[in-house]
């Protein structure tokens, strides 16, 4: 026999541990760079950018293109590095709760 209410449960602590999940995102950080580490962008787990870093050399009025093509490849970097962590840190805060059924679309959950 089903039982609706010890399902309501299990929803209910699914839904709180992917609350905590979710939160601890902000406390996980990538730092990537790019042209050879002359420019470092720093993104959490929640893909925030939260720091870029530029190498003196950089800071030349004849090279802005170049710096800004570096500065867009680092947080491309940093944010798909940060997205990559956040998706394995909500995996294994939910492991076991979630069934794997085939065909099942969890993509709107981050995972």
């Amino acid at each position: 026999m089903f039982d609706m209410l010890g399902m309501m449960n299990k929803v209910k602590e699914m839904q709180a541990k992917m609350k905590v999940a979710q939160d601890n995102l902000k406390h996980i950080t990538v730092t990537a760079e790019a042209g050879a580490g002359m420019v470092k962008a720093t993104a959490s787990g929640d893909r925030r950018l939260l720091k870029i870093e530029v190498d003196e050399t950089l800071m030349n009025p004849n090279d802005r293109e170049m710096l800004s093509d570096l500065v867009v490849a680092a947080v491309n970097k940093a944010l798909d590095e940060a997205g990559e962590k956040g998706k394995e840190e909500l995996k294994k805060q939910t492991e076991g709760m979630i069934p794997n059924i085939p065909g099942l679309d969890l993509s709107g959950f981050g995972l």
